[in-house]
């Protein structure tokens, strides 16, 4: 009787050990859906969806994780956006962090108010930065270093104080070299700051790609993928270029364990019908890769 009970019990191990590693198995592959995120959806958005509908699109697409992009219009909704988001089980992935540089303090008013609604709400999450080009206007590169890791010394204490944590993100000019965004994270001494890669702000960088990739890789956090032609244009659907394959390839075989953003970054469009677009384009490019267990997440 002792045996079999124990044969048995051994079997249900089996069983459960085996549907644990699928699992763990399958949140692990870098595109699968579960790990996408979705980006530039909320001022993209020819529907002007609510937070509610927003939530319910995102779940008809079977994506999990909301990157928060927002203009001065979307704040006073923030706090809704917030709970809609952790009623449908979605995951507030990051929120926007632009830094204008219009006045004399590093922070505007603004910003105060999404750390305020974060640390409100009890949210640990990312904050994804970027300043305005006239913030550096002017300075050397010596001096554009040294603003920067003042300035981001002083946000991300202020971030790290509700519990966040700040991700560099290039948005052109000089702060969105990632060589320089690197140097300003090893400046800086904080050991938690992180870079998002954007395809469709590294247009120029194609080529230079596979060097970047090794001196970001370390503060990686989450790649926004875009189509990608040399001299190509900004926005392009995913699938429709001839050089992100390449590139995708590339961040597998480095070994990339984050996220990846897709986006609807098209102004005058169903945000919906963008993300399916693009949702198709990586779909294809999967099958290119070979990637079948990431297909089986579409």
């Amino acid at each position: 009787m002792k045996t079999n009970t124990r044969l048995l019990l051994g079997i249900v191990f089996c069983f459960v050990s085996l549907g644990t590693l699928a699992q763990k198995n399958s949140k692990s592959t870098l595109y699968a859906r579960q790990n996408l995120v979705a980006w530039c959806v909320v001022p993209f958005d020819k529907m002007k969806r609510t937070p509610e509908a927003r939530a319910e699109m995102l779940k008809d697409l079977g994506i999990t994780q909301l990157a928060y992009d927002w203009r001065q219009e979307h704040l006073p909704t923030m706090e809704e956006e917030i709970r809609t988001l952790k009623r449908n089980d979605i995951k507030l992935k990051s929120v926007w962090f632009w830094v204008d540089g219009g006045s004399g303090d590093v922070m505007d008013e603004a910003n105060h108010f999404i750390l305020k609604t974060l640390k409100e709400n009890n949210i640990k999450t990312e904050l994804w930065l970027s300043f305005n080009e006239r913030y550096f206007e002017g300075l050397s590169d010596t001096e554009k270093l040294q603003k920067a890791v003042t300035s981001i010394g002083e946000i991300n204490k202020k971030v790290n104080e509700i519990g966040c944590t700040l991700q560099l993100y290039n948005h052109g000019s000089w702060f969105g070299e990632p060589a320089n965004q690197v140097k300003i994270i090893q400046s800086v001494g904080a050991k938690d700051i992180g870079i998002v890669y954007n395809f469709h702000h590294a247009r120029h960088q194609i080529d230079m790609f596979p060097d970047l990739l090794k001196i970001m890789k370390p503060y990686l956090s989450t790649v926004n993928i875009n189509g990608m032609k040399q001299g190509g244009p900004m926005i392009l659907t995913v699938g429709e270029g001839d050089r992100e394959l390449g590139m995708l390839q590339q961040l597998k075989d480095a070994g990339f364990k984050g996220t990846i953003g897709v986006l609807s970054h098209v102004d005058n469009e169903d945000a919906k019908i963008v993300l399916q677009r693009n949702l198709e384009g990586l779909k294809k490019l999967l099958k290119d890769m070979g990637e079948d267990k990431a297909l089986k997440t579409y």
